[in-house]
């Protein structure tokens, strides 16, 4: 059975359980008719009070107790105005308590640090990473008690604020150094926006966890345009004379700029799906499966003098019938095989092999974007491709196979001590 309490004049019962009731004020009561705001609404008074009483501890502190005279005073209360707070992803309005010394007014600390722009800053760009466009904006917000004022929430206010934010913090996303991070691999890829080009470089540390280095805006993925990112990651800190590991795809524009700005301390891991694409395109229907099915076959052996075997008698085969596709596979073909050179296997070779980890981060960044329909101009798509970068960032894991990194740091540093004596022996 049920336990009733008595009920008062000002007061309703609200079921809450089978077995119980509790009392609620008529007026507590009828703001929860309206389920959309009325939670919210009630928060938005609460702080507004809570705010208010803040502000009048800091204006005693300041002032001294309101009533009492004291002619030593400096400081006195000097009324109130309407000022706004961040809150909930917008400003909104409230009284805000006045102190004035003889020369100037005082800030009061409780309203400086409610009045901070970080929390609306922050609620814009997780926002729009989640796909909220600026003309949706205001929509995406909990919903005011009627009589609130609001600000901040039009499509032109977020879109301005989108743009000081992104604009100020692009340098800020990479200009930091490098040389701290330890890297021994750097994927770099490019992604394409109607007409322009983003090249963008992913570094992996020893560690096994993935950094965004930089990026570099263009018309085409050129040699000019990669060897540009590649002298801004090395002002920055990025290593030349130790040896790292490039994961790069077949495009020879970007082979060029690797072996020019790094030399022989480059070990350059040719992507294998790129390399299998760009096969499979020059054959007939009927030959991919088998051709498909002879590479990764050569691809899994641990002998890569072996694998270098495999696909050379495969590319000698294809010579008569489709010598573009033998073409296409003896280019850059010793470097599809360089980790199983160097006795890298496992889930680190898997990942390694080819540049499947940044060309998630392309997918990313374009997911990003998707709601922008008109790019004016490469300084607008660098903003949002750095916001992206900044966003993807708060998702990176450490890479798969990570445990075996220490093996790829041994390889590269003995890499490294045979490149210094070919080249000694070349000086000699």
């Amino acid at each position: 059975m049920s336990k009733s309490l008595t009920k008062s004049k000002d007061r309703q019962p609200l079921a809450v359980a089978s077995t119980a009731t509790v009392q609620l004020p008529l007026p507590l009561l009828a703001s929860l008719e309206d389920t959309r705001s009325a939670f919210f609404g009630l928060c938005v008074s609460a702080g507004k009070q809570v705010l208010e009483a803040m502000m009048e501890a800091d204006r005693t502190a300041l002032c001294g107790p309101a009533g009492m005279h004291d002619s030593s005073r400096v400081r006195g209360r000097s009324g109130s105005t309407t000022s706004r707070v961040v809150l909930g992803g917008r400003e909104i309005a409230l009284r805000r308590l006045r102190v004035r010394s003889l020369e100037k007014e005082l800030a009061l600390p409780s309203f400086a640090a409610a009045a901070q722009r970080d929390p609306l800053d922050a609620h814009t760009l997780s926002a729009i990473a989640a796909g909220v466009s600026t003309r949706s904006y205001a929509r995406s917000l909990d919903a005011l008690a009627p009589g609130e004022r609001e600000a901040s929430t039009s499509r032109s206010a977020v879109s301005r604020r989108f743009v000081a934010l992104t604009q100020a913090k692009l340098g800020e996303w990479f200009s930091a150094p490098l040389g701290e991070l330890d890297l021994c691999a750097v994927m770099i890829d490019g992604i394409y926006f109607h007409d322009h080009c983003v090249l963008l470089a992913l570094g992996i540390g020893s560690d096994g966890q993935k950094h965004a280095l930089g990026l570099h805006e263009g018309t085409t993925e050129n040699a000019t345009m990669a060897k540009t990112l590649l002298a801004e990651l090395v002002e920055r800190g990025l290593p030349t004379q130790r040896p790292l590991l490039f994961v790069i795809d077949g495009a020879k524009a970007l082979r060029k700029a690797v072996r020019d700005t790094f030399g022989g301390a480059a070990l350059v891991q040719r992507c294998q799906v790129h390399k299998l694409r760009n096969v499979l395109e020059h054959l007939p229907e009927r030959l991919r499966p088998s051709v498909a099915k002879a590479m990764h076959q050569a691809w899994a052996s641990s002998d890569a003098k072996l694998a270098l075997r495999q696909l050379e008698r495969l590319a000698s085969s294809l010579d008569k019938q489709h010598p573009s596709a033998a073409a296409s596979l003896r280019e850059g073909l010793e470097e599809t095989l360089t980790l199983q050179s160097i006795g890298l296997s496992g889930a680190l070779y898997r990942t390694l092999r080819s540049t499947n980890a940044i060309e998630n981060l392309n997918g990313l960044v374009a997911k990003y974007a998707r709601n922008v329909r008109r790019w004016r101009g490469g300084s607008m798509l660098l903003r949002w491709v750095g916001a992206a970068l900044s966003e993807a960032k708060r998702s990176f894991r450490r890479i798969r196979g990570h445990e075996d990194l220490p093996k790829l740091v041994a390889a590269l540093s003995h890499y490294g001590v045979q490149n210094s004596q070919r080249t000694h022996a070349k000086v000699a």
